[in-house]
């Protein structure tokens, strides 16, 4: 092969992914400017559009764990704990979980907004679990997920679809829901975030 030939190639191959890369961040700009619209919009819109929020997050949730109960069957993967053990290690799990969204939601609901990124409240919200980490609420729900499929004595839960299930979560804050926050707050969620985790109490990330 040609010099030539393997430049014009080389240079096919960028131009292609940068027009990926481009059309990936106008897709992403578009999904923050109409998270920041009904969030600014109407407050009659961001009710109606509260259910269906919680809706598609509880659906989604629930998905995981149907898949993991299936894939554990057709695979015929072996139970992770003995009979006696699963519920003294899963009840703790599932009851602070739960403990610790139902306190998350409690103090979104105090400051006249919902979890639900199309009806949050006006602003910051740094009191009760948030003033530890900024997701405390998806924290209670991994700890919840993590509690069921030990209940459950699922292993692919466990160890494949909670980590994919955090590690999604994750990519949505940091491309969609933050940026959002950022453009609608401004510079008081830019020091919060600077000083506070995103999940995990004294686990500290470097934030841009």
């Amino acid at each position: 092969m040609s010099r030539s030939l393997k430049t014009i190639l080389i240079l096919g191959v960028n131009h292609a992914e940068q027009r990926n890369v481009l059309t990936e961040m106008a897709i992403r700009k578009r999904w923050i400017n109409l998270l920041h619209r009904v969030a600014t919009g109407t407050k009659k819109t961001r009710k109606l559009l509260t259910p269906i929020g919680v809706m598609i997050f509880g659906g989604f949730t629930a998905l995981f764990v149907f898949a993991a109960i299936l894939v554990d069957r057709l695979l015929n993967l072996p139970h992770l704990l003995p009979e006696g053990a699963r519920l003294p290690l899963s009840i703790p799990m599932i009851a602070v979980g739960l403990a610790v969204t139902s306190w998350s939601v409690f103090h979104f609901l105090k400051m006249k907004g919902t979890p639900v990124p199309f009806n949050p409240p006006p602003k910051v919200v740094n009191t009760g679990p948030y003033r530890y980490a900024r997701n405390p609420m998806l924290s209670g729900v991994f700890l919840f997920l993590f509690g069921i499929g030990f209940i459950v004595n699922s292993a692919s839960l466990v160890f494949f679809f909670t980590p994919l299930y955090v590690l999604i979560n994750m990519w949505e804050l940091k491309m969609i829901e933050e940026p959002e926050l950022i453009k609608r707050l401004g510079d008081e969620y830019i020091e919060y975030r600077r000083h506070t985790p995103m999940f995990i109490p004294g686990c500290r990330t470097r934030s841009k």
